[in-house]
Order: C-alpha cells, then structure tokens, then sequence
C-alpha cells in the first residue's frame, strides 16, 4: 500500500500556475490527478498528459514516478481507502461506547468525506462501480480492510454490552457494504439532503445490527 500521507497531497495551492517543472513527486501527481475526476469522472477517463499538464510537467517525467497511469490510479485507490480508514477511525475513537452513538458518528463522518475538497472518497465509490477491473480489485481490498476493521470494532462494542452478535464478520460487511452503496447514491444528491439521508444510513445500520443480535438470541444453547 501506498505511504504517501492524505495531508501532503491536498495542500497543494489551487491557484498554482502550470508553467513546467524542474522535478516532480508522487504526491505531485496524485494532487494533480484529483483535480481531474470528481463525482462524474472517472479515473479510467484520465489519460496521462491530462495529469502531466497539470501537474506542469512534460509526459515523459510522469515515469520517473508511475509506470502508467494503472500504477498511479491503484496507488490513489490504496491512499483513498487508508485514509478513510484512519479518519472513520479516529471519530470511532471519539464517540461513546455505544453501538448507537458509534454508529451515528461513523456515518456523519462518512458523509462529511463525501463532501470533502479532496474527493479521496469519490474515488472509492465511483472505480468500485465504473472502473477497470484491476480498479475494481483494488476498491474490493480496500473495503475488506474496512470490514476487517469494522468486525474488531463491533465484536468489542457488543462485549462491552455483555452481548455476542451472530455472525459479526458478516455483519461488518453488510454494514460496509451498504454504507457504500448510500454513498455512492449521495453523491449524486445536492448536500441539503445529508442530513435525511445520515437518518435513514444510520437507522438500516441499527436494524443490521438488532438483527444480527436477535439472531444471535434465538440460536439454541448448548
């Protein structure tokens, strides 16, 4: 996975003017690459002088950093879902140790990352659904490491309640899983709509969750 941090690539001026450039970095790239897709765009729809020009280099320095636009495409996919990661996780951290308020955090910070200026998210729900297939692969890592992650999270949530979820890798998923597919349509709604939408993303989460203890509840003991 890339190491390239979420903060170096989006400190980048906008105002910045593409005269050529005597060097260049990964980050550079990315920056520039972000730039070019957005909710309507597709990363497979970028080609390589549209990311050289601007970043303002000439085409042939983009291969001192990527062998191809496939390379610097599944390293941003890799930067997008890392740093979701990490800042899905620090607002975990901070709520309550209660499914229900984790669960109301999670989902207001997911959808705060929609609307961030950086578009990482963008990138995880737009290639995981028009992509190419290595894009695809790439996005389905990704939300594995979330489903991991979230499995951990929601194991020790429920010990802390001294209750046991039925199949909470599962769980996990189908949680991921539908949080993506809401994004996703979010993304194509104007902003006025978040706040119905974190509603009703919140309240199929809670009816996952119950379920999944019910089910756990009815199973016969031994």
């Amino acid at each position: 996975m890339t190491s390239i941090s979420l903060t170096s690539i989006t400190d980048v001026p906008a105002d910045v003017p593409h005269a050529r450039k005597a060097a260049i970095s990964r980050d550079d790239l990315l920056a520039a690459t972000l730039k070019l897709i957005g909710p309507n765009r597709s990363l497979s729809t970028v080609s390589l002088r549209e990311v050289a020009r601007e970043a303002g280099i000439a085409p042939n320095s983009f291969y001192r950093q990527f062998r191809d636009m496939n390379e610097l495409s599944i390293a941003l996919i890799d930067l997008a879902g890392s740093s979701l990661r990490t800042i899905i996780g620090q607002a975990r951290e901070r709520a309550t140790s209660t499914e229900r308020s984790v669960i109301r955090v999670s989902v207001e910070t997911f959808m705060e990352q929609l609307r961030a200026d950086d578009k990482l998210l963008h990138v995880l729900l737009r290639e995981g659904a028009v992509g190419s297939d290595d894009f695809k692969h790439a996005v389905e890592r990704e939300l594995t490491y979330f489903e991991d992650e979230l499995r951990v999270d929601l194991i020790r949530l429920a010990a802390a309640d001294r209750s046991t979820l039925y199949e909470p890798a599962l769980v996990a998923k189908a949680i991921t899983r539908l949080v993506f597919a809401m994004g996703a349509f979010a993304m194509d709604q104007p902003p006025e709509r978040d706040p119905a939408l974190i509603e009703q993303i919140s309240q199929m989460l809670r009816m996952i969750i119950t379920g999944s203890h019910a089910l756990n509840r009815a199973l016969p003991t031994a």
